[in-house]
């Protein structure tokens, strides 16, 4: 249950050993702090499980008044068990110099918290789900199990302790010489040499450095100052176990500062370095754009790496050292899908194919987002050449017009939404559209090119002010024409190209703009209509605008299907064929999601190839809060999903270098010795207690022909006629994303200037 981490899936022949910088020359340690804490409370029996053939387990140990030792991080008890249940009255001790209130192991036995207290989930973004059902961890208990975990055990607060009684060096070495234990550390130095000398097995002995102002309670000095040291800190232990910042630092504008010498001048006095702090679900630096491989493989470099990982998700640094780590996962030149593309030879079963369709041999395509949209403002010249950089085989242009006919990149037709317009002077060119989108905006045909190029672009931000992007760039980049991303795609020799269509009606009934014609021109132009080595796809929410292109043979058709669905039934499919040799579903579309969990697959992928039409599933993110808990923070885990379990065609993303990295993986390969699996939807939704669950959501609603096909696209008037009644909805209904914030800013600035 629940394992889809990096696993082996059969006996086969090792792969040569990796050379690795670490200090031994073996590859890193990953050491599961608690357990798989990222996803259960720690030192649950689950926590456990899913993290043992990967990791060592980190227990930090706290102690009874009796010396029962049991797992639990820090000195209270407080955030991660059920002890005010037990126990409503807090304490308040001085510890270390500060006072510090709440319940403490040292006030009760063993057989009390065995009996009463059960753990939590001490991080509350994590699941709740599993509170109150797993016991505190015995470490006795854990140790004299038949299958123990290799265990790491980190003690602290020998003075608090002594105080109560409890006499921590004897209890360790009373351990030690009962049971096996890998490794003890301790920010103490004092605890540290008083164990030196005592302890004949291989037990390694770490010093643990806290935060760099903290001091330390032997020496009194700050651990800042002690890493200058290192030589000492050779004489009572064999390594140190540091918080990553001391290795890569962060700055206060949270982009990485230089990489300091620590692990070269550890190793230099022999000592290991284990990093720690890291899980997935944590903000750690800009510079990773949210992808905690990235993080992991920055620590891991093939000239100078930690010797251990501390974490929370054992499974993303193990993946990163046996998938990622000294592998050639860089983007590569070509792809053998471009093989397949024009539909007529099916390379897999080596016959012809419907004309009509096209497939894919090898692996899915990767599709960009406006670009490299996570990185870089959407749209513009460095998302383009980004995603480029970090191997999408597909660029994409979300074609706007301007008032004055020029056909350019975007993602919406409302300035407002990814540019500075609502700051500027263009305020007083609002508009209310409900043809387009639901609030008011600033839309690009009310404006010439020349004025558009004065505003600046503005990287999004989809999951909210909280998850910001790469702030430093957030309004680099410049505008690009379509005939300038057509050029781009040409130099750079891209797989290929989607041109996404949107409101083709509207421009030419209201505003005598011709957007069909403009693509086609500007493609014709650039003589992407008289070449076959680099794919065409036309993409639009309209049947009428793909039937534009039926009888361009060298283009692809693609229908947008932004509307969240459950079913695909024959009849609507067969409609679909008519305009489209693929479609591009919401993820949701995919695997269904309830609240924070998946709970199933739908048969939307399956039924649409079977009738021969290749699926592409958007938007797949890198931020944690844009995953399913299933998922375990991890994008990679994700992508695996869609690839291995949906089986789509290709990943539309906003973070093209995750899925490029991942594909040219040999852990992408079911069939490796060692492969990343798809998460199991329903699966972590089975194990919760169904009184837990959110309510039960109304199925999808399946596709329907209606939702499918679209009025005649109206002629190109003239010139901009006075309002007529609307004209009927497009068939899809399709939302547009907006940015509701900029747009209550906007109005604000309106009335402040009526006002004056």
């Amino acid at each position: 249950m629940l394992i889809h981490a990096t696993l082996p899936i059969s006996p086969q022949t090792p792969a040569p050993a990796k050379k690795w910088s670490t200090l031994s020359g073996n590859e890193p340690l990953v050491i599961a702090r608690g357990g798989f804490t990222g996803l259960f409370p720690e030192g649950s029996s689950e926590a456990i499980r899913l993290s043992k053939e990967i990791s060592i387990f980190l227990c930090n140990v706290q102690f009874t008044k009796d010396a029962g030792a049991f797992c639990v991080t820090g000195v209270k008890l407080d955030a991660a068990t059920t002890i005010a249940l037990f126990d409503p009255n807090q304490k308040t001790y001085n510890i270390n110099g500060k006072d510090v209130q709440g319940h403490f192991m040292v006030d009760y036995t063993a057989s009390q918290i065995d009996h009463n207290v059960s753990m939590n989930q001490a991080i509350f973004s994590r699941p709740s789900f599993y509170d109150g059902l797993s016991p505190v961890l015995n470490v006795d208990g854990i140790l004299s199990s038949k299958t123990p975990p290799r265990l790491w055990l980190n003690v602290q607060y020998e003075a608090f302790y002594d105080q109560h009684g409890v006499k921590l060096v004897d209890k360790v070495l009373e351990l030690l010489r009962h049971y096996t234990i890998d490794f003890v550390s301790s920010p103490e130095i004092g605890f540290l040499r008083s164990l030196s000398g005592k302890v004949r097995n291989k037990t390694k002995f770490v010093f643990q450095f806290l935060n760099a102002s903290d001091v330390e309670p032997t020496t009194t000095l700050p651990y800042g100052t002690i890493v200058k040291d290192l030589a000492a800190i050779r004489s009572y232990s064999s390594g140190i176990m540091v918080p990553k910042e001391y290795i890569w630092p962060v700055k206060p504008d949270n982009y990485l500062g230089p990489l300091t010498t620590l692990v070269s001048d550890a190793h230099k006095q022999g000592l290991e370095v284990y990093a720690s702090g890291f899980a997935n679900d944590f903000f750690s630096s800009y510079d990773y754009n949210y992808d905690p491989t990235a993080e992991y493989l920055q620590f891991i470099a093939k000239d100078e790496s930690v010797d251990g990982l501390v974490t929370d998700f054992p499974s993303t640094a193990s993946n990163s050292i046996a998938c990622f780590a000294l592998n050639n996962t860089l983007p590569k030149k070509g792809n053998s899908i471009i093989l397949e593309l024009l539909g007529v030879i099916d390379l897999t079963n080596k016959t012809r194919k419907d004309a009509n369709a096209f497939a894919f041999a090898g692996q899915p395509l990767i599709i960009s987002n406006n670009g490299a949209s996570g990185v870089y403002p959407g749209s513009t010249d460095l998302a383009y050449q980004q995603a480029i950089d970090d191997g999408a085989d597909i660029i994409d242009c979300s074609v706007q017009m301007t008032k004055d006919g020029i056909p350019f990149c975007s993602n919406t037709a409302d300035l407002m939404a990814d540019t500075t317009a609502a700051m500027t002077k263009f305020m007083s060119r609002t508009s209310n559209i409900p043809e387009i989108q639901p609030n008011s905006g600033i839309f690009s045909f009310d404006l010439t090119w020349n004025e558009i190029q004065t505003l600046q672009p503005q990287i999004s931000t989809p999951l909210g002010s909280d998850f910001q992007r790469n702030p430093a760039n957030k309004n680099s980049g410049k505008f690009v024409t379509l005939s300038e991303f057509l050029e781009l795609a040409k130099d750079k020799a891209v797989t290929g190209i989607l041109i996404n269509i949107e409101n083709a009606a509207y421009l030419a009934s209201k505003k005598g703009l011709d957007i069909v014609g403009a693509v086609t021109t500007a493609l014709s132009n650039a003589t992407f209509d008289k070449q076959a080595t680099q794919q065409v796809l036309i993409q639009s929410d309209d049947s009428s605008v793909l039937s534009k292109y039926k009888d361009i043979p060298s283009y692809k058709r693609v229908l947008l299907v932004e509307n969240e669905i459950g079913d695909a039934p024959k009849n609507t499919v067969d409609e679909i064929k008519k305009y489209a040799e693929a479609v591009n579903l919401r993820k949701t579309s995919v695997v269904k999601a309830s609240g924070s969990l998946l709970s199933g697959m739908t048969n939307v992928v399956k039924e649409m190839k079977d009738a021969n039409l290749t699926v592409f599933v958007h938007t797949l993110r890198n931020e944690f809060i844009s995953l399913a808990f299933d998922y375990w923070s991890d994008p990679n885990v994700e992508i695996a999903t869609y690839i291995h379990s949906a089986k789509v065609d290709g990943i539309v993303t906003d973070f093209p270098a995750t899925t490029s990295r991942y594909l040219r993986s040999p852990c992408s390969d079911l069939n490796n010795v060692v492969t990343i699996l798809p998460a199991k939807a329903g699966e972590l939704e089975s194990t919760v207690l169904p009184t837990l669950l959110p309510p039960a959501e109304a199925p999808l609603p399946p596709l329907e022909v209606g939702n499918i096909v679209d009025p005649p696209l109206p002629a190109v008037v003239n010139d901009n006629p006075p309002a007529t009644p609307s004209s009927p909805p497009p068939s899809c209904a399709c939302a547009n994303d907006t940015n509701l914030g900029l747009f209550i800013v906007a109005i604000i600035v309106l009335l402040i200037n009526l006002t004056l």
